[in-house]
């Protein structure tokens, strides 16, 4: 059978997705050692094997830098040192092969899922000899050019996802560009420093290096041997002292060796010959047990290359991991071409024995180019879009407010206030927004400047209740830092819960331009209720068959703490539309649920005989906004499942959908639209003869797509940076019955009436708002003590279901609002 590696359309596709298989794959068989022959297993056949293992390390009884003494080296060569492992090996099925081949004809089976995961492991196992690094189906070799640094001693190291998939187009192998972090190998000391931006290591909090350095490996010189991290010594090493048995030891009266009592530095010093340089007064490295530990001096560390670093990275270091792992689409081919020869699948036995062959070739598929949708500006004026991207020159918003009471709170920006306003307004009044002169602009005190967020935030508006006659129509907020500044959960949350205010950031690191403030003021006047752009065919009856019949779009996302905070609650954000038949207003409402829980488990909430869920509040919305009519079809936008969870979006989220409808009206029965929109996915696209990126708009719907299922991959926005990543629909669930062209321009045009922007967006803005919502309402738990509710804290596992805090609710006059645009 040809298998192909993937790439795209006339436009050439370079790679297509391979979650929901490789999500789940078990670990890869292990490696046979050489002098072991291969077992072959007939049919409920069991085998036992005797493997020998040789000692590669050190317990807690050896050197403590590992190195072997004399009577060490001796023991090491008696053959008892090497330890023998019983191993059974049992027969678990027979995968027949001819299951891809029924896949392919659109038969998927779980033999069939099966069938692809023992391919994929296949490559796995052909890696893994090579030395790679392996994450799920990504590898990474061991070569400082693929690496780039990030900053903290972290790397950005460039691999290559590799895995199977059914296709059209017949089995298809789906390669891609990918990066993870590794930690630079080297000194141990060097990344100790950098983790905590220390200027020596006398300045270094132990404590912190204690967590951040556990599980890593090291290797020790002068041995050479390696060890993982286990921890840290409570002593400097010149004070840390263990019981240690001299070569010329003499037997006590009970026939066991004399030993004293020495220190580590004075063990190095005076038994290994080695002088420390400056590790004498820090911290031990233990890679012992903890009841029988093994210390060595740090400066003998030195970490090994290719170790994953899992933990978040900060702000500035994913800026520079994005702006270092782009790569234009003709540099992306080429790479892609050099790691299929690189990895030379043609010599894996396994695969040859199955009968496979990979081509060395992109897969060519035909592509079709949407024309972009009109839109319409104010006072009926049409806006061009040219390589879906438009401007406001000269032009005023479809429905521009009003703003008259506002004021101004600087958090200590340095920036001239007065000549923000002036410029805002006029750049206001040329868009149609009316902006009457603030009441006041709030200086914070210099006091506060040093003090907690929280703190700075009370202080502020404990001065605006002062001086203010009323609650304000709208805050501007000039804030210190540009990233991730710590005052902005806390004033969101201030403004949007107890105040319903709503409230607009800025952090000009410099007088911001003309063009830096229109894009304020797109925000602005979405979230207070204007309209920037609509689509032309919006309100009229043209467009296909949500101006007919009353119809609401949903967009559905989760969103999940950084790595390693395993008790911090997920956020589930839905966003509905709004006034039908606008497509382009939303208001979204947003709950907590247990940590990393994937499924929306809010959206319908039996308390007693009523529904406290998230679906009935955006159908009473709608309702309420859409002249009192009652949506006869909902379409649904789910973002964040692989293929593996769709049949719980079905069988769970979708029933609870219905259920919370039937709840409002036991007759009421609308037809329901289900879409999954899939970004982490290894499906790109290049044109044939060109160097540039695909054009927008851009509609793959054959040979690389599934067998059967309805999906199809749309870039619907222009790549300006880098390669551009298509988005990847499934349709799941179709009572509407849209023809494949309208349900393609409905999803096309969904990523042109996001109102932050000038473009249009990579994915439909449904999907876009609820990602929104739920990031902006993520900041409000950053700030929130969950001592009491976490059941995680001190190591400790609480019976019972862990509790998660709810979070606040926003008051009703923002509730209904584009709060999060």
């Amino acid at each position: 059978m040809d298998m192909d590696s993937t790439n795209g359309n006339g436009t050439e596709l370079e790679s297509a997705n391979g979650s929901g298989v490789t999500d789940a794959l078990p670990p890869p068989p292990p490696i046979i050692p050489p002098n072991v022959e291969p077992v072959r297993l007939k049919t409920e056949e069991k085998k036992n094997l005797k493997i020998p293992m040789a000692r590669n390390g050190t317990n807690g009884n050896a050197s403590p830098n590992g190195n072997e003494g004399d009577g060490d080296r001796k023991r090491l060569r008696r053959p008892n040192r090497a330890k023998n492992f019983r191993v059974e090996i049992s027969y678990a099925a027979k995968i027949p092969l001819q299951a891809l081949a029924n896949a392919m004809r659109g038969q998927e089976s779980e033999m069939s899922q099966e069938a692809i995961r023992v391919l994929d492991i296949i490559l796995r196992q052909h890696a893994a000899r090579q030395g790679c690094l392996l994450v799920r189906q990504s590898f990474f070799h061991n070569d400082p050019s693929n690496c780039e640094p990030v900053g903290g001693n972290i790397l950005g190291c460039r691999g290559f996802h590799s895995s199977f998939r059914t296709t059209q187009g017949g089995m298809s192998l789906n390669m891609d560009v990918t990066t993870t972090m590794i930690i630079k190998p080297g000194p141990l000391i060097d990344f100790v420093l950098a983790n905590q931006d220390a200027k020596d290591p006398f300045s270094v909090d132990w404590s912190k290096a204690k967590r951040a350095l556990k599980n890593l490996r090291v290797k020790v010189s002068p041995s050479n041997q390696e060890f993982r991290i286990t921890g840290i010594s409570d002593k400097i090493c010149s004070e840390q002292k263990f019981e240690y048995r001299p070569r010329n030891a003499l037997k006590n009266e009970n026939g066991e060796f004399e030993t004293v009592e020495i220190t580590v530095s004075e063990y190095f010093n005076k038994e290994r010959h080695l002088e420390l340089q400056y590790s004498g007064d820090l911290p031990c490295i233990n890679v012992g047990k903890p009841k029988r530990p093994t210390y060595i001096p740090i400066e003998l560390c030195s970490l090994i290359p290719l170790q994953r670093y899992t933990k978040a990275l900060n702000t500035f270091q994913r800026s520079a991991l994005v702006e270092k792992s782009r790569q234009k689409p003709q540099e992306r081919m080429s790479v892609l071409s050099k790691a299929l020869q690189v990895s030379n699948y043609d010599t894996e036995p396994l695969l040859r024995s199955c009968g496979i062959s990979i081509s060395s070739n992109f897969t060519q598929v035909e592509g079709r180019v949407l024309q972009a949708p009109k839109l319409k500006a104010g006072q009926g004026n049409e806006i061009f879009t040219r390589n879906g991207r438009w401007n406001f020159n000269n032009k005023e918003f479809v429905e521009p407010t009003k703003i008259q009471k506002w004021a101004v709170v600087n958090f200590s920006a340095r920036c001239n206030v007065r000549q923000i306003v002036d410029d805002l307004t006029r750049i206001g009044a040329s868009k149609g927004i009316e902006i009457a002169a603030p009441f006041t602009v709030f200086e914070e005190n210099r006091r506060f400047c040093n003090a907690p967020p929280l703190i700075r935030v009370e202080q502020m508006f404990e001065e605006i209740q002062s001086k203010l006659p009323g609650a304000p129509q709208f805050i501007l907020c000039l804030l210190p830092q540009k990233k991730n500044c710590d005052i902005y959960g806390p004033w969101k949350k201030k403004n949007l819960t107890e105040y319903g205010i709503v409230t607009q950031c800025m952090a000009p690191t410099r007088q911001p331009n003309d063009q830096y403030l229109t894009n304020c003021l797109l925000k602005i006047n979405a979230k207070l209720g204007g309209l920037n752009a609509i689509l032309s065919v919006e309100r009229t009856p043209a467009f296909t068959v949500i101006s007919k019949v009353p119809t609401i779009i949903l967009g559905m996302d989760v969103s999940h703490g950084s790595p390693g905070q395993s008790d911090v609650p997920s956020i589930a954000a839905v966003v509905s539309s709004r006034q039908w038949p606008l497509i382009s207003k939303y208001r979204a409402s947003v709950r907590t649920q247990p940590s990393k829980a994937e499924m929306i488990e809010s959206l319908i909430k039996k308390n007693g005989n009523e529904d406290d869920g998230i679906i009935k509040e955006l159908l009473v919305d709608f309702y309420a906004s859409s002249g009192k009519r009652k949506p006869e079809h909902i379409i649904i936008f789910r973002d964040g499942v692989s293929e593996s969870q769709f049949n719980q979006v079905l069988n769970i989220e979708l029933d609870q959908i219905i259920e919370a409808c039937k709840l409002m009206d036991e007759k009421w029965n609308p037809k329901f639209l289900l879409l999954v929109a899939q970004k982490n996915h290894h499906t790109k696209f290049f044109q044939t003869n060109s160097p540039d990126n695909v054009p927008p708009g851009t509609i793959i719907d054959n040979k690389i797509c599934h067998p059967k299922n309805n999906d199809f991959y749309l870039c619907a926005h222009a790549g300006m940076i880098g390669t551009t990543r298509p988005t990847h629909y499934h349709v799941l669930y179709d009572e509407i019955h849209f023809s494949p062209d309208e349900l393609q321009e409905l999803v096309h045009s969904l990523s042109y009436v996001y109102q932050r922007s000038t473009t249009a967006i990579s994915v439909v803005a449904p999907i876009c708002y609820a990602h929104l919502a739920a990031a902006q309402l993520g900041t409000f738990m950053k700030f929130e003590d969950q001592s009491e509710t976490s059941s995680s804290h001190g190591g400790v596992t609480a019976p019972g279901p862990v509790s998660v805090p709810q979070l606040p609710k926003l008051k009703d006059n923002v509730a209904d609002s584009m709060f999060f645009c």
